[in-house]
């Protein structure tokens, strides 16, 4: 027995290692199948300009399981492509179009085609030739044209996503039929007309996106056909009426709500508040208008909560959350004389927007519990005095500051701007002091109307930065003149 297990053993080392003369290969080499290496070269054929190489080791004769963006599983198939451009690097982009030859890549199961911003055409309709195909991520490119009518054909599907992209025209009825979808997500695209009713046979949607289009007519009331929809997305459209009753069977598990930039009417229901896991709720850029529900404060989990630019009147609830994120209730018709508590208390909060809101205080009364989060801070059009200094000062990442309309008054050369910061703007108040050169690497600033004097540091700003300071000089105002 020893003698067999020890001849087994040999001829196991032999096959899985090299030799002394390398003329032996570990049997785990093995290329991937012919018609996925060929299928995959045909798709990169399609690209006319890959600066980042992203594709550069999709080469004939080599094993395309080990290529960039491929997963090969089941006897060395191809299962996956994943091609990625990052958002901020334009060297990362792809140019061309996808080859219908990827077709030949029979057992692919996902493709995900994201950021990669220079692929044009139509819908690809080598989705339909793929059998084993679920999910589809084809994400911030350049196609265009219209959603094909045939779509529902594809009811295998579990996740359909074209978010950012150029298709346009109305939401095909038959996608009525794709009846396994998870997700779907058509945001940021052209799509025009109503919802389909059809969507209501979507029953195991967890994610629906159609924001960023042109759809317009009432919100369907069909919501309680989703029981376990955790993400509703339809802001940045041009719907109308009120939110429809239905939504209110989606309390139990909706993560995020959010209907801003429409054109939706009527007080804001009462059953919000029974959204006890809501986290996001956007309701911005409407026409809602009377009182919040005083049942608001049981929305104790929300995190960032946006009712800016609607007709919303006093009294604002006093909330009960544990810490809030980001909120914005600019421009309403709230008269909040100061910062609520809540808002002060909380250590996680990185946006905070209450412009217009009726404020009446001395900033250096304002005592947040945490300045080290903050991103964004907009006060404007309020009757804030005082200063704005120890505030500015005490933070680590703002990227945005306005108090724009106020009555401030202090020395702008004691403000000490964070190098992460982008957005200045303290026009309309009563600064005096000189301008100080840190303010020359900003993108956008607002210092117009102000009491402040001297030379300007050369900068790339328009006059109206400037403008209605009695005593600034040099470009681009009129020169300085000699003493």
């Amino acid at each position: 027995m020893n003698q067999r297990y020890a001849l087994f053993s040999a001829l196991i080392s032999l096959l899985l290692f090299s030799c002394r003369n390398g003329r032996y290969v570990s049997v785990s080499a093995a290329t991937c199948h012919p018609d996925d290496e060929s299928g995959l070269l045909a798709f990169k054929s399609g690209f006319t300009e890959d600066p980042s190489g992203m594709l550069s080791n999709w080469k004939p004769g080599t094993d395309c399981c080990q290529w960039s963006g491929i997963n090969c599983r089941e006897n060395n198939r191809v299962t996956t492509v994943t091609l990625n451009g990052q958002p901020d690097n334009p060297k990362s982009y792809l140019s061309g179009t996808f080859s219908p030859l990827l077709s030949k890549v029979q057992n692919l199961d996902g493709i995900y085609f994201q950021n990669l911003r220079n692929i044009t055409g139509t819908f690809p309709r080598f989705v339909f030739d793929l059998p084993k195909l679920i999910y589809v991520y084809i994400e911030n490119n350049k196609l265009s044209g219209p959603l094909p009518n045939d779509i529902g054909r594809l009811s295998r599907f579990g996740a359909l996503s074209v978010t950012g992209n150029r298709f346009f025209g109305s939401i095909p009825s038959s996608i009525s039929q794709l009846t396994q979808l998870g997700q779907l997500r058509l945001s940021n695209n052209l799509l025009t007309g109503p919802i389909p009713d059809g969507l209501r046979q979507l029953k195991t949607l967890t994610y629906l996106d159609l924001a960023g289009n042109r759809l317009s007519g009432k919100i369907p009331n069909f919501f309680n056909s989703f029981p376990d929809l955790l993400f509703l997305v339809l802001s940045r459209n041009k719907f109308t009426g009120g939110i429809p009753t239905s939504i209110a069977s989606l309390a139990p598990k909706l993560i995020n709500l959010e209907l801003g930039n429409n054109q939706l009417s009527e007080k804001i229901p009462e059953f919000i508040s029974n959204f006890k896991a809501l986290d996001t709720l956007d309701l911005s850029s409407n026409q809602f208008s009377g009182v919040l529900p005083k049942s608001f404060k049981n929305l104790t989990k929300i995190f960032n909560l946006n009712l800016a630019r609607n007709n919303l009147v006093d009294p604002f609830p006093d909330l009960a959350v544990k810490g809030i994120e980001s909120l914005d209730l600019s421009y309403n018709k709230f008269k909040l004389g100061k910062i609520p508590k809540w808002v002060t208390s909380s250590t996680i909060i990185y946006s905070l927007k209450l412009a217009g809101c009726g404020i009446k205080m001395r900033l250096e009364d304002w005592k947040p519990s945490e300045t080290f989060f903050y991103d964004f801070i907009d006060l404007s059009d309020n009757e804030i005095s005082g200063s704005a200094v120890n505030l500015v000062n005490s933070t680590e990442y703002l990227v945005g500051f306005s108090a724009s309309g106020n009555q401030l008054n202090f020395n702008l050369s004691d403000i000490k701007l964070p190098k992460t910061l982008k957005y200045l703007d303290l026009s309309k108040n009563q600064l005096f002091g000189s301008v100080p050169q840190s303010v020359v690497g900003l993108e956008k600033l607002n210092l117009s109307y102000n009491k402040l004097c001297g030379m300007i540091p050369a900068n790339k700003f328009p006059a109206a930065v400037f403008a209605g300071n009695a005593c600034l000089c040099r470009a681009p105002l009129s020169p300085c003149r000699r003493q």
